[in-house]
């Protein structure tokens, strides 16, 4: 049988207990705090899914009609002579693709070793507040404002190229990419080192302990571990790179022809529509077809990021 003391001790911890779980229930300040920061981070992420989605509607909205009953697609993506006021036009982007392509390219080639350099050396070889100054120091180069930039290619890099190799103008494709190449430095050095900082440190140890050098922990060990952020910082890079705009336009010459070689003048797709869509009448075919433009630069950097995003899942599931 239970006794009285045992009937009223389990009474006292039911009560205990029921006082505990009413005090958690209570919907006391901490509880509408956690409410208000998750509404706010709920739409933060949404509002960022609407924005992108705003955007390329705009787009196609001053767009999609022109290129559906007035444009030929195969025109604009092959078609070599850009001349959208002359009678008649011609809406051949392939001179502005060209160039975009060639300007990137010399960008990457300018920016890999660059920042890959930087953010192995930042992450695995810089101590204490060598690193912390070196990180602030590449934080304030992707501060530089564009047209900044573009000045130092115009007055600056230009005119080096000019002497070094003989040229009539300075205004080219090595210029433009060299520039580009250092603002895309930063950005990617970011990406790259925290890359290198999320391999984990065991392996590291793991590696010295065997007898391997500190070269060859980073090169053998952490390159190939950090392999997938790497490469996400190199197409976020060259996502970069498309979408740049004024220092291009100022260093690259702007010459609606395809170039050759990179000490020919180029116009990028960016370019081209910062310079002329101030000038186009509103609504008229000038003024579509810039809109055209600007929705196939939005479908090339948006599938570079996507490509990025599937080439971290892989490699991580891998």
């Amino acid at each position: 049988m239970t006794s009285p003391t045992d009937a009223t001790a389990a009474e006292a911890r039911t009560t205990s207990f029921a006082a505990i779980a009413t005090g958690l229930d209570r919907r006391d300040r901490a509880y509408w705090v956690d409410r208000a920061a998750r509404l706010v981070v709920t739409g933060g992420g949404v509002s960022a899914i609407l924005f992108i989605a705003g955007i390329f509607l705009f787009i196609g909205s001053q767009g999609m009609e022109f290129a559906w009953n007035r444009l030929s697609i195969t025109e604009l993506l092959f078609g070599d002579r850009w001349e959208p006021t002359a009678d008649p036009p011609r809406y051949g982007a392939w001179p502005l693709i060209a160039g975009t392509a060639w300007i990137t390219a010399v960008a990457m080639l300018v920016a890999v070793p660059l920042s890959f350099a930087a953010a192995i050396y930042v992450g695995e070889f810089a101590k204490g507040k060598q690193r912390e100054w070196l990180k602030v120091l590449i934080e304030l180069l992707a501060a530089i404002p564009s047209v900044v930039w573009g000045v130092i290619g115009l007055q600056v890099m230009g005119p080096i190229l000019q002497s070094v190799f003989g040229l009539q103008s300075g205004l080219n494709v090595l210029n433009a990419g060299i520039i580009l190449g250092l603002m895309a430095a930063p950005i990617m050095t970011t990406i790259a080192e925290d890359a290198l900082k999320a391999v984990p440190e065991s392996y590291r140890e793991a590696a010295e302990a065997l007898g391997a050098t500190r070269w060859q922990v980073v090169r053998k060990v952490v390159l190939a571990h950090a392999r997938p952020g790497l490469s996400a910082a190199v197409l976020l890079g060259i996502g970069r790179a498309f979408g740049e705009t004024i220092a291009v336009l100022m260093a690259s010459g702007h010459r609606l022809m395809p170039p050759g070689s990179v000490f020919d003048s180029a116009a990028t797709i960016t370019a081209t529509i910062a310079a002329e869509l101030g000038e186009a009448a509103v609504d008229g075919d000038h003024y579509q077809v810039l809109f055209v433009l600007g929705l196939v630069l939005f479908l090339i950097t948006f599938s570079i990021n996507l490509l990025a995003d599937w080439i971290v899942r892989g490699r991580r599931r891998a």
